[in-house]
């Protein structure tokens, strides 16, 4: 079977961007095509595989599955992914509304600069109850919260932003926080797993962030993981609600919006390379 796919990154987070209409791939093979897919060495290569069905009433509806076959309820970036995908492949619209993970999303294109797009996207409101994310314990909410790894205590923020994220508060990035965050992943505290953000705070209005994507393990940066990192950040009392969030291969934009409770995710997207894999 042959599989037409269309590659793009933000911020080297890349995806794959497969249509069902012309592609007739059943459900139960999206896992497996995944995993093929996005293999680094014998795949095309990519964090994930973003899977576009028609649906009524918005442009696309949106299945995310991780590099390992896993599914995911939102990306961030793969929003934003799709929103070029259909603004440089269909539509010539500046304003999309896909369906992902049970929620609808607005996503709108922006200037070009250079090779890249920027895109703007509505991610929703962050929910921090224990119940919502989820995470086993006994406690209403995990802020400043600790989680014990081994013999040790570590602060932990909770949150989900349409998935789960758990994020530390970091004065640097010389330790082997690879090894941690995959620890911290499958930590039967997170009955779904979860991404993992380490977070060092520059002033109130700046943060860097090593990021470790559930199911896809380090990636260039995550969407989702930026709004996770802010709003934890706000919680604690320590960031503005607007703030530039810089991963090693550059920046996000988030605004944790007062009035309507909305985080708004801003940063580029650039396509890469289209091409048609052998899947058997």
């Amino acid at each position: 079977m042959l599989i037409h796919f269309t590659k793009y990154h933000a911020l080297q987070n890349d995806f794959l961007v497969v249509e069902s209409n012309k592609n007739r791939v059943g459900k139960s093979k999206l896992s497996e095509l995944a995993k093929t897919l996005c293999h680094r060495r014998a795949g095309v290569g990519g964090d994930g595989l973003l899977f576009l069905y028609g649906k009524k009433g918005v442009d696309r509806q949106i299945d995310l599955y991780n590099s390992d076959g896993s599914w995911a309820e939102k990306s961030g970036n793969g929003l934003r992914i799709v929103a070029l995908h259909e603004y440089l492949s269909r539509q010539k619209k500046r304003s999309y509304r896909f369906a992902m993970g049970g929620e609808v999303h607005q996503v709108g294109i922006g200037k070009k600069e250079g090779r890249a797009f920027l895109v703007n996207a509505e991610l929703g409101h962050p929910e921090f109850g224990t119940g919502r994310i989820p995470v086993k314990t006994k406690q209403k909410y995990l802020i400043n919260a600790p989680l014990k790894i081994g013999k040790l205590d570590f602060p932990v923020t909770c949150l989900s932003v349409g998935n789960p994220h758990t994020v530390l508060f970091v004065a640097d990035f010389d330790f082997d926080w690879k090894s941690l965050g995959a620890e911290i992943e499958h930590h039967p505290a997170f009955p779904n797993q979860t991404n993992v953000e380490f977070v060092r705070i520059v002033s109130r209005s700046k943060v860097e962030v090593a990021d470790w994507e559930r199911g896809a393990g380090a990636t260039g940066s995550s969407g989702t993981g930026a709004a996770a990192a802010v709003c934890a950040g706000v919680m604690n009392g320590q960031l503005n609600r607007r703030c530039d969030v810089v991963f090693q291969t550059g920046t996000l934009k988030i605004l944790w919006n007062s009035d309507t409770d909305q985080i708004e995710l801003t940063g580029p997207v650039e396509k890469v390379t289209e091409g048609v894999f052998q899947f058997a």
